[in-house]
């Protein structure tokens, strides 16, 4: 079994295609937790064609049980997992404060921060003990502040920067680099770039191979000089915090 195992939940098209990318050509083993395995094809093929061990294992976000399964089966199977990147995403659903009801608050807090604890907590005990390790939490802007049009949003985001700074402040001593990753633009993805349509421009959306060449170089960092948050933005935005 390999010691370098890169685990990422949330691995679609998008940054997960490209995470999976970046680490599996380091030589990093790839385990993609996602619901199925079709959401992760493009991921999958994107590792396989630079190391030969990549494999999927089936869980909801939204069902830590499930995130704690797949995650233990995971290193099971293919050895410690040496770095975490927890890139699930929750709906991105408009509506005004009021028009939140219990059951979607409810459902973005499931998937931005209790599934993000349940990978956490699968994986830090280990990396404790070896005193080494880096988890990234994938993020937002709406960490940083709330909103009128997209309240559901800004709360899990704003929940999960809690979770990634108390989890940084009280293992970060044992070891293990903990980021809290906060992207301030729009990713240069599929679903994007027929959102933008005629307005496309790949000038102004973040390359998702540029984002995870950052995530790589951030794991590189020493111990002395830390980035526990860090933001990226294409050159072209105008910054929104």
């Amino acid at each position: 079994m390999s010691q370098s195992v890169c685990a990422i939940v949330g691995a679609g098209e998008g940054l997960g295609r490209a995470l999976a990318a970046r680490f599996a050509s380091q030589g990093f083993d790839i385990a993609l937790i996602s619901r199925s395995e079709a959401g992760s094809a493009k991921a999958r093929q994107a590792a396989a064609a630079v190391t030969a061990n990549v494999r999927h294992f089936s869980a909801d976000a939204s069902q830590p049980e499930t995130i704690e399964a797949a995650l233990a089966k995971a290193a099971d199977e293919m050895g410690v997992i040496d770095i975490l990147i927890y890139n699930a995403r929750g709906e991105f659903t408009a509506c005004e404060p009021l028009d939140m009801s219990y059951a979607a608050l409810e459902d973005i807090y499931r998937v931005e921060v209790i599934g993000a604890f349940a990978a956490a907590k699968s994986v830090l005990p280990a990396m404790i003990k070896r005193s080494r390790g880096s988890v990234f939490f994938s993020s937002a802007t709406a960490a940083y502040r709330g909103s009128r049009t997209h309240p559901l949003y800004a709360i899990g985001k704003f929940g999960l920067r809690a979770l990634s700074q108390s989890l940084t402040k009280a293992y970060a001593k044992n070891g293990v680099h903990i980021v809290h990753v906060r992207l301030d633009c729009d990713l240069d993805v599929p679903y994007m770039r027929e959102s933008y349509g005629d307005r496309y421009d790949p000038e102004i959306l973040a390359s998702p191979d540029a984002v995870a060449e950052s995530y790589w170089l951030t794991h590189l960092q020493p111990k002395s000089a830390w980035s526990n948050e860090i933001e990226l933005r294409p050159y072209t935005e105008v910054w929104t915090y």
